[in-house]
C-alpha cells in the first residue's frame, strides 16, 4: 500500500474541554515555545481565574494562531508526558481522532520541521496580528504513509528523544551536585562583600580597534550574545570594552523576567558593548576566581537578590553600588576550582544536550521524507 492522501481535518479534532472545576492550579498552567515545547509560563498569574483554560490531556496537542513577530516559526507543542496542563483560552487545543490513520508522534514529526513553520506562516492571514487559525489548520493536505511505517520512523525517532532524556537526566544530577556544593559553603564559610574584590574596567573603544562583529549584548541566560540592535550609522568609540574574564551587566532589572543580564567574557577575545553597561573584572584572581564568581552569578538566588535590591520609580536599576555590597561565600582558590571544574562539565554536557535537540529537530524532516519515499517503493513493488 502506498500513500494516501487527506486533509488534516478528517484526522484531527478540537478539544475544548475547560478546567472548570478548578482541579488543576496554576502549577499546571504551562506556555509553550518556538522550540515545540512546553514551558513554564511567563504571565502573571496572580488573581487570573483558571476556569476559562483549556485542559491539554495526555497525547493532546496545543498551538499558538498568531505567528507575527513570532520569528517565523508557529508556537505548537504535543503533550508526551503522563500528566494533564492547562493553557490559555486563546490556545487552540486537538488530538488525532483517526488514530488507526495516523500516529500522534508522526504528526508531531511533521509539525516539527521547518517546512511547516514556512507553510503556517505563509498561509497566515491578518493586519494588525496574522494568524493560521483552526481552518487553516484542518485545510492542511497531507499524504500519509501506512500506520506500519509511520511506527517505523517514529521508533527512530523515539529512541532519539530517549537518548536525549537520559543524557538530560544526567546533567540535572550534576547541577544537583553543584548546588548543593554551594549551599554547604554558604552555611559553613562567613560571607564578604564584593567590593573588596571587583572593580570597574573603564576603557573605551576610543581608537575604533573594535568593530561590528565584536559587538554584542546579554542575554538573562547569562551570556554575551550577538547584538539585536540596529546598528546601522553607529558610532562605536564609545563602547566599553570587555576583556577575556571580565564581566558585564545590564542595570535595568524591571521588565527583564525577573533576572539581571549579566555574563562573564569565556572567550579568548574582547567585546565591546553599550557604555549604558557596567564592566567589572576581579582584582586577585589567585584569591577569587573569575568562573567561580560566574557561577555564583548564574544561580536563581543571585537573580532575586539582584531584583529585590534594585530600585526607582520608571525604571528599577541595580547598580554599581549595590552589586559592591553583593555577599558571597570565598573558599579558598583549590575548592574553587575544584566547584568550578564541576560546573563547567555540566556546561559542557548542557552545550551537548542542546546540540542532541537540534539534532532530533533536525531529522525530522528526514524521517518524513524517509516514510513517504518507503510507501512509495511499496506501491511500486
Amino acid at each position: 500500500m502506498g500513500l494516501t492522501k487527506y486533509k488534516l481535518g478528517e484526522l484531527i479534532e478540537l478539544c475544548e474541554t475547560r478546567n472548570d472545576n478548578l482541579k488543576y492550579g496554576v502549577k499546571d498552567v504551562k506556555g509553550i515555545s518556538i522550540q515545540k515545547e512546553f514551558i513554564e509560563t511567563k504571565a502573571n498569574m496572580e488573581g487570573v481565574s483558571l476556569k476559562p483554560y483549556y485542559l491539554v490531556q495526555p497525547d493532546d496537542f496545543v498551538y499558538v494562531t498568531v505567528t507575527s513577530r513570532n520569528g517565523e516559526k508557529i508556537t505548537l507543542a504535543h503533550n508526551i508526558s503522563d500528566s494533564t496542563y492547562i493553557v490559555s483560552s486563546s490556545y487552540v487545543v486537538f488530538k488525532v481522532k483517526r488514530i488507526e490513520l495516523l500516529l500522534s508522534d508522526y504528526l508531531f514529526m511533521y509539525f516539527n520541521r521547518p517546512e511547516f513553520d514556512r507553510f503556517s506562516r505563509f498561509n497566515s492571514w491578518g493586519s494588525a496580528r496574522e494568524t493560521f487559525n483552526w481552518e487553516d489548520m484542518c485545510d492542511i493536505d497531507i499524504e500519509l504513509p501506512n500506520i506500519e511505517i509511520q511506527q517505523k520512523h517514529v521508533d527512530v525517532y523515539n529512541a532519539m528523544l530517549e537518548n536525549q532524556k537520559s543524557y538530560e537526566s544526567g546533567l540535572d544530577d550534576l547541577k544537583l551536585v553543584c548546588d548543593a556544593y554551594i549551599e554547604e559553603l554558604r552555611k559553613e564559610l562567613p560571607h564578604k562583600k564584593l567590593k573588596n574584590y571587583i572593580s570597574l574596567c573603564d576603557e573605551k573603544n576610543d581608537d575604533l580597534e573594535y568593530g561590528l562583529d565584536a559587538v554584542r549584548g546579554i542575554s538573562i541566560e547569562k551570556r554575551f550574545i550577538y547584538t539585536k540592535a540596529n546598528m546601522e550609522g553607529v558610532y562605536l568609540k564609545p563602547y566599553a570594552v570587555v576583556k577575556p574574564d571580565e564581566f558585564a551587566y545590564v542595570t535595568v532589572t524591571s521588565r527583564n523576567g525577573e533576572k539581571i543580564s549579566l555574563a562573564r567574557n569565556n572567550s579568548d577575545e574582547a567585546y565591546i558593548c553599550s557604555s549604558s553597561y557596567i564592566v567589572f573584572e576581579v582584582d586577585d584572581t589567585n584569591t577569587l576566581l573569575p568562573a567561580y564568581l560566574s557561577m555564583l552569578f548564574e544561580r536563581s538566588e543571585f537573580n532575586r537578590y539582584s531584583r529585590f535590591n534594585s530600585w526607582g520609580s520608571a525604571r528599577e536599576t541595580f547598580d554599581w553600588e549595590e552589586m559592591k555590597n553583593v555577599l558571597i561565600p570565598i573558599p579558598n582558590i583549590e575548592i574553587q576550582q575544584d566547584i568550578v571544574n564541576i560546573f563547567e562539565a555540566y556546561n559542557t554536557r548542557r552545550d551537548i544536550n542542546e546540540k542532541l535537540k537540534a539534532q532530533i529537530k533536525d531529522i525530522c524532516p528526514i524521517l518524513i521524507k524517509g516514510s513517504i519515499e518507503e510507501a512509495r517503493k511499496a506501491k511500486e513493488a
